[in-house]
């Protein structure tokens, strides 16, 4: 959840820092702090500010820093206030340890009540503090015994008394140019330079220096200095990770022109679906390679069921995927809240295949229940954006999404990449149980193939409605939003949108459900957004639009306002609407791909009007990484 940045090199450290900590802001903005050291000064020296990062390069303006090595932190509070005083980095009582900190400790009370008992002196609220002077006390014992130790040694000792979760950055004025890293649960990524070293919680805040990365796993520590990087365990042996060459372009970080994050990622969609989908299809034989699977085909296809785990956003794309892979491969699917999995007692299936969606691959609840889900003897598979995250490398398998970076907090491109992964999956299921042949298989690819272009189509022609429209319902209290089959997890995600950046409260709901409860809530301030698609061909789909128009005859009977989105060509639901959304058409499958993106406008322009931060809504971060 928070951003850690920390570099020893070369180059001036505080630009490098604040840069890298700006990229990434979106994983914390509560508050912000650097701390810099310099072989020539006996303590390190901190700056910190409440709030986002711009009060932060206020406070450094005023008050200038420089040294040769540091570390920053932009912070998403969990213990203590968001204030200057809660805000990382935190300092031992000598002033010399300074430590950032991505995560929960569990038992910092605990620890809290014994250090004080030791004469150590708290400053703050947070759980963090209680580390800094930990390590303190570890290397005032090692003293008094007579055996003086390094920092790493002091920092390997504390960590073993910590329990929760947590991603950690560390400095000691008595040993300059050196930072230790050290990982419990969240991300931490390192970065290998020439003659400079980098850390972070994430890699864009390190991508316009290097992309030569190590990934760190749990029980990992990295001890950095100009002259490279060594990795051990949390018991000092010497391991080995992969060093990782990043593929994303830096600039794709980046803005490009566009007001905001997000709205730049709602633009990236048809990119994120063409690249998730390269290389994995073949139009002539209709074949689907996935080649990160490690599962081999004959277990794939013997699979008894499939149990999907996933958090947010993530969850719903799941839930589409239920759809997807009952619908093509005949195997049935149960989807559930990672953050519920493990506690539901879930009954053992080896047979069962464990399929884990989340955008950073680091998500904690979710990789709680792929645990819990390899310790009942499934194999997993994990459908993630970030190659080499901790999810991955735990699954027996991967299909990762290529969105590139995502920024904005709330989810967009990655949720079309996770739909088009998810329909690749079901396309090899159904492909290797024998439920598609050949010809199936390659209109399906075809029509795949043709959703980008369709996805580019909406953005063009639905812009400026969905703009207009924002004007018109920016003041609504509520919103419901409706859908059947595979587009009510769509409307789950429309309403998700919402609420998100908007601060809307918005519902989505099950269409034929209203008449059981939520038919209440109608009357003429309510607007109800209705996903009322159709695919001509599919008999089903039809049935299930002529339901739908009779949902919106109800609505509309209690003065509800609809806005619906339909597929072109539909003259029938203009005459029983205020407002129409046309989408061009497509199979019933895909349809999601194409209706979630004028929703996704639509939220959009809602929170611009509402002057709301779109980019970094409130009490929000991009990857929760404590459960």
């Amino acid at each position: 959840m928070c951003g850690i940045v920390g570099y020893v090199g070369p180059k001036k450290v505080v630009p490098v820092i604040i840069e890298g900590l700006r990229r990434l802001e979106y994983r914390g903005y509560d508050s912000a702090g650097i701390a810099v050291g310099s072989p020539s000064k006996p303590t390190l020296e901190v700056r910190r500010a409440p709030s986002k990062l711009h009060n932060l390069e206020e406070a450094l303006a005023e008050h200038p820093l420089d040294g040769t090595y540091g570390i920053g932190h932009t912070r998403w509070a969990t213990h203590g206030r968001p204030t200057e005083e809660n805000a990382h980095p935190h300092r031992d009582c000598t002033g010399r340890i300074v430590v950032v900190h991505n995560g929960i400790v569990e038992n910092y009370l605990d620890l809290k009540r014994e250090l004080a008992a030791q004469g150590h002196r708290f400053v703050t609220e947070t759980d963090t503090e209680i580390i800094a002077h930990l390590i303190e006390q570890v290397q005032q014992d090692a003293e008094a015994a007579g055996a003086p130790i390094p920092l790493e040694v002091a920092v390997r000792r504390a960590v073993k008394r910590l329990t929760g979760a947590f991603a950690l950055g560390i400095l000691s004025a008595a040993e300059p140019n050196k930072i230790i890293a050290a990982r419990s649960g969240p991300p931490v990524v390192i970065g290998v330079g020439d003659g400079e070293s980098f850390v972070a919680s994430d890699v864009p805040g390190i991508l316009h220096h290097t992309r030569k990365i190590y990934f760190l796993a749990d029980g990992d520590m990295a001890i950095l200095t100009p002259a490279g990087v060594q990795l051990t365990d949390f018991e000092g042996g010497t391991i080995q990770r992969p060093l990782t060459h990043i593929q994303w372009d830096p600039i794709q970080a980046e803005k490009g022109g566009y007001k905001h994050f997000m709205l730049k990622e709602i633009w990236e969609q048809p990119r994120a679906i063409r690249d998730t989908t390269l290389g994995r299809v073949s139009l002539d034989s209709g074949k689907v390679f996935l080649g990160e699977m490690e599962i081999p085909d004959e277990e794939l296809a013997a699979a008894t069921s499939i149990n999907i785990a996933a958090c947010g956003t993530s969850w719903h794309a799941g839930l589409a995927g239920k759809y997807m892979i009952e619908r093509l491969a005949r195997l049935p699917v149960d989807v559930d809240y990672a953050s519920e999995y493990r506690y539901r007692d879930p009954i053992a299936d080896a047979h069962a295949l464990g399929l884990l969606i989340t955008q950073s691959g680091e998500t904690a609840d979710t990789l709680a229940a792929q645990r819990e889900m390899k310790n009942l003897g499934s194999k997993t598979v994990a459908i993630c954006n970030v190659v080499g995250a901790m999810v991955a490398r735990e699954a027996h398998g991967a299909v990762y999404t290529h969105a590139g970076p995502e920024i904005g907090v709330a989810s967009t491109k990655a949720f079309t990449s996770q739909l088009t992964a998810l329909f690749l999956l079901a396309l090899k299921l159904g492909q290797l149980r024998g439920k598609l042949d050949v010809a199936q298989s390659v209109a399906l690819i075809e029509e795949l193939s043709r959703i980008p272009a369709k996805v580019e189509e909406v953005l063009r022609s639905c812009s400026g409605q969905c703009e207009q429209l924002a004007r018109e319902f920016s003041n609504a209290r509520d919103f419901l939003y409706l859908g059947r089959g595979i587009h009510f997890p769509i409307a789950l995600e429309g309403a998700l949108k919402l609420k998100e950046i908007s601060y809307i409260h918005a519902e989505g709901y099950p269409a034929g459900e209203m008449k059981h409860g939520p038919n209440a809530l109608i009357d003429e301030s309510l607007p109800v957004v209705v996903l009322a698609t159709r695919d001509e061909k599919d008999p089903a789909s039809k049935l299930r639009y002529e339901k739908t128009l009779s949902n919106i005859q109800e609505v509309t009977a209690r003065s509800g306002r609809v806005i619906a989105v339909a597929t072109e060509g539909d003259t029938t639901i203009g005459g029983l609407v205020e407002h129409v959304i046309h989408i061009p058409s497509t199979i019933e499958l895909l349809a999601p791909l194409i209706e979630i993106v004028p929703l996704q406008l639509l939220s959009y322009y809602i929170a611009v009007r509402r002057g709301c931060d779109v980019d970094q809504p409130r009490n929000l971060a991009k990857s929760v990484t404590v459960e």
